[in-house]
C-alpha cells in the first residue's frame, strides 16, 4: 500500500485512485483538485482530459500535459482555500500550490482553480495563476550613517548595509 500522491494521508487505493480509475465520482472540487494532481504525478493523460470541463477541452494540450507531467519530479500539493462547490453549488474555486522539480529546479505553481458541475458530475473549468503579494516594510528606513538595527554597535553601512 502507498500514501496518496495528493497529500491527503490516506491510502492512494482509498483516495484518488477510484476517482481517476472512473470507479467513483469525485464528491467536491477539492477531491477533483487532489485526483488531478496524483493523475499528473501517475502520468495518467487520459484523466487529466476526462476531468476537464468540455467547454475547456479544445484547450487542453495533450502533449504539453504529458511533458510536464513526466518531467517532473512531483513532491507536494498544498491546498490552501475552497469556496462554494458544496452538494447545492454548480461552482467552486480551489486554490492550491503544487511543488515540483525540473531537472533539480524546484518551482512552485500557485494557482486558483475554477470547477464547475453538470449532470452531478465536478470538472476542472480553468485556472488562474495567483500573483505573489508584495511585501512592504514598514518600519523607518535606516541611513547608511545611522547604528544598525540588528544590535551590533556598528553603522548600518558597515554591518547589515
Amino acid at each position: 500500500m502507498s500514501a496518496c500522491p495528493c497529500c491527503s494521508t490516506l491510502e492512494y487505493s482509498q483516495c484518488c485512485e477510484p476517482i481517476i480509475k472512473g470507479e467513483v465520482p469525485a464528491k467536491t472540487p477539492e477531491q477533483v483538485m487532489r485526483s488531478r494532481y496524483s493523475a499528473y504525478v501517475k502520468a495518467d493523460i487520459n484523466y487529466l482530459a476526462e476531468s476537464t470541463h468540455p467547454e475547456g477541452r479544445s484547450d487542453f494540450d495533450e502533449e504539453a500535459t504529458r511533458a510536464w507531467a513526466e518531467n517532473s519530479d512531483w513532491e507536494k500539493l498544498e491546498i490552501l482555500s475552497t469556496k462554494g462547490g458544496g452538494p447545492d453549488d454548480n461552482d467552486g474555486l480551489v486554490e492550491f500550490i503544487a511543488h515540483f522539480a525540473q531537472s533539480g529546479v524546484e518551482h512552485k505553481h500557485h494557482e486558483l482553480a475554477v470547477f464547475k458541475k453538470e449532470d452531478d458530475r465536478w470538472f476542472f473549468l480553468d485556472g488562474n495563476p495567483v500573483k505573489p503579494t508584495t511585501v512592504r516594510n514598514e518600519s523607518p528606513k535606516v541611513g547608511r550613517n545611522e547604528p544598525c538595527p540588528c544590535g551590533s554597535g556598528k553603522k548600518f553601512k558597515k554591518c547589515c548595509g
